[in-house]
């Protein structure tokens, strides 16, 4: 007996890894006395009640849901924004042409008569966090799978309604730890923002992807809007005569430098980790998932690359686009690798045992694994399929806005549709044609759809490709096993599909039918695609989601009750959260040491002229060489300190997100993780985990020095 029970505490302390170290993304609105006592210990010096309050001005009123993914902060009491440049990059671009490109030059507003509206960003303020569980488990007792997730949506929408009815607000019903708890999030959201400015892509962009998600960094990755509010102070959509918001709190700007070990707080929206995963989702995404989507992209990549480094109109039409492709593309390469690196499958096994040696006589939780391993085992045969449907076949732009044509079709082979219904598909369809003509790059695509198109026959098992596809291709344009063929055939669907011929395409638009676009090359080259996949292994995917989905929550709640009094915080899932550590440098490997920060000397050592990636504006070297580093003068080193790294539990969404000191105020915009931890979604790394911040001291430099607007200065609470 004795023996089994020390067998028992063994398998126990090596359980799930909750929060340690500086690990955690924790919820403002309910910041456990424990976590709030670990951060004083480390320095903070406020009071909870100063993070986050709902009668009172709070740090959580200086940050925004900036745009769709991104975090920003109000630091000024005129709505001015700071954020990243990446995450301005998008509007950015919108802004610019290639005779006012403000995305290679850079923009600064020197009054805000000169500010430039953005149609597209929006930004949220938090208004207030309610636990909504008991209402939310009530309505779901005894049901599971597709039931339970119908009737979840039900009474999601039944809150949100009753919240927001008659006051303007937004809200969502958030389920945590994996469905054993729901919080209702209430939002007021901003339309009217405007451009104020940003340094040029050789600055915020610095270093380009060669330098994407690495240590040591020198890239100014800031960009800077504001908010406008209608006379009466409340959200108003853009008019010229608007005025700037007046927020609840802006966050004092300090200028006093950081320091190894100082303490340092960032705030935002995380975007989503899966730290609870299993062995067995780990196992799907190493072997499969990961470098699908890994060469996939990479396919996809160059063939836009080419283009963009020939014509400068070419690389502002694609450069979101491929911003966005290439961050994830390096990130899941090295997700991948640092998983196997830190051993972190064989963690995850050894936390199963735990559990089930603990389950073994509790009949609720008793069989969770078993069915984990059967849900993965049904599932796993297809899952590359998924992959290469959606990062490949749909990775080509014209394929994927081809696809979006099955809503025309679909009402136009409906049965008794009402002509309505029809006009309706057709409008919306002919606006979306408009908007992807604007971004699409022909040249590209083509290479995209001829080489995406042959790595699906390639790598794709025979009995689940779209049948009869590729034999019809084979028969008209060659060999299945040579480039030539699907080059050939790729140039022949650009050269014949309605939708780059205006003509054709209005004809259409003015007297629609199915049998015309179901004759579109491209349309038929989509469509056969989606529909093999929709038709036979999307059930399939949907059962092993619903099965999953209910797994994830009857283990988590097991693991809870498992361990009941561990320090837990829930996975992120873009809601607000905080996390905490310090600055810090770090030795990634044998005879390897990173200091904790970065210099402009450091940018002048990799300044390559008229690179790609390492280009710098004209006037950059000059002020260097002058020393006209001004207040931002960091006195230690006799320079300008650009980047600095701590040890904080962040992910993406947090792009943009204040880097706060002990005291509550601005010394940094978080950026970037590190390579040697990009294992973070899945299990955080207490050794390596490193937060790559550019400094605030360099983001005023380059308002003021580089850019001269002193009078955005002007605008700040400078703590000196």
């Amino acid at each position: 007996m004795r023996k089994k029970l020390l067998v028992l505490l063994l398998l126990l302390s090596v359980s799930i890894k909750w929060a340690k170290a500086d690990e955690g993304m924790w919820l403002p609105y309910l910041l456990g006395q424990q976590t709030y006592n670990d951060m004083v210990k480390k320095g903070l010096k406020l009071t909870k009640e100063q993070l986050y309050s709902i009668n009172k001005a709070s740090l959580k009123d200086a940050i925004v849901i900036f745009g769709g993914g991104c975090t920003g902060e109000i630091v000024s009491n005129e709505g001015l924004i700071f954020t990243n440049h990446h995450c301005g990059y998008g509007a950015i671009a919108a802004a610019s042409s290639v005779e006012h490109n403000y995305l290679k030059n850079g923009f600064y507003a020197k009054n805000k008569q000169e500010e430039i509206t953005s149609p597209m960003l929006s930004v949220q303020f938090l208004v207030r966090v309610e636990d909504v569980s008991k209402q939310v488990e009530d309505a779901l007792k005894g049901l599971d799978g597709a039931a339970r997730a119908q009737k979840e949506q039900q009474v999601y929408s039944e809150i949100i309604t009753k919240t927001t009815t008659g006051n303007g607000y937004e809200a969502k019903v958030v389920p945590m730890f994996k469905g054993n708890q729901y919080l209702l999030f209430v939002y007021e959201r901003y339309k009217d923002i405007r451009l104020v400015g940003t340094p040029p892509e050789s600055v915020g962009k610095f270093g380009g992807d060669t330098d994407n998600w690495e240590w040591p960094r020198h890239t100014g990755d800031f960009s800077v809007f504001r908010v406008y509010t209608g006379k009466d102070g409340k959200p108003a959509p853009y008019a010229a005569d608007n005025v700037p918001l007046k927020p609840k709190h802006f966050l004092p700007v300090s200028i006093k430098g950081v320091k190894e070990n100082d303490y340092a707080m960032i705030f935002g929206y995380p975007g989503g980790t899966n730290r609870y995963e299993t062995s067995y989702g780990i196992q799907l995404k190493t072997a499969i998932e990961n470098p699908s989507l890994v060469n996939l992209r990479d396919v996809r990549l160059k063939a836009m690359f080419e283009q963009m480094k020939k014509d400068p109109a070419v690389k502002l039409q694609l450069a979101s686009s491929y911003a966005g492709i290439a961050n994830y593309w390096k990130f899941f390469d090295g997700e991948t690798k640092q998983l196997e690196k830190h051993g972190v499958l064989a963690d995850k096994q050894k936390q199963e045992a735990a559990f089930a040696k603990w389950a073994q006589d509790k009949p609720e939780f008793a069989g969770i694994l078993r069915d984990y391993e059967a849900a993965y085992k049904a599932w796993t045969p297809y899952a590359k399929q998924r992959a290469y449907l959606n990062e490949g076949i749909l990775g080509s732009p014209v394929a994927s806005f081809a696809a979006s044509l099955m809503s025309v079709e679909r009402a136009l082979v409906t049965p008794g549709a009402a002509k309505d219904a029809v006009k309706q598909a057709t409008d919306a369809a002919d606006k979306a044609r408009k908007a992807f003509l604007e971004g699409e790059n022909k040249p590209s695509d083509q290479k995209i759809l001829a080489a995406t198109c042959h790595m699906y026959y390639t790598d794709i098992s025979k009995d689940q490709q779209p049948i009869g596809f590729y034999d019809g291709l084979k028969a008209k344009y060659g060999p299945l096993d040579e480039d030539k063929t699907y080059n050939t055939w790729a140039a022949a669907l650009m050269s014949n599909t309605i939708i780059f011929d205006d003509a054709k395409w209005n004809a259409f638009i003015a007297n629609p039918d199915a049998v015309t676009l179901q004759n579109d090359p491209v349309f038929a080259y989509a469509s056969a695609f989606v529909k093999n996949y929709v038709g036979k292994y999307l059930p399939l995917y949907n059962q092993f989601n619903a099965k999953n989905t209910d797994l994830g929550r009857a283990y988590l709640k097991g693991v809870m009750q498992m361990s009941p009094n561990a320090n837990r915080y829930p996975d992120a899932n873009f809601t607000m959260r905080l996390s905490y550590g310090q600055v810090k440098p770090y030795s990634p490997r044998d005879a390897v040491h990173y200091d904790y920060v970065t210099t402009m000397k450091g940018v002048i050592e990799k300044y390559v002229p008229g690179d790609y990636e390492f280009d710098l504006p004209e006037n950059y070297v000059d002020l260097y060489n002058k020393k006209d580093f001004g207040q931002y003068k960091d006195a230690k080193r006799n320079d300008i300190v650009v980047g600095f790294i701590t040890t904080n539990d962040i992910t993406g969404g947090n792009s943009g997100s204040p880097v706060i000191n002990a005291n509550g105020e601005l010394i940094g915009l978080a950026f970037d993780g590190n390579y040697e931890a990009l294992s973070h979604k899945i299990q955080f790394d207490s050794e390596f985990n490193r937060t790559i911040c550019v400094d605030v001291r360099y983001v005023l430099w380059c308002i003021e020095k580089l850019g001269g607007a002193k009078n955005i200065i002007n605008e700040l609470k400078l703590v000196k």
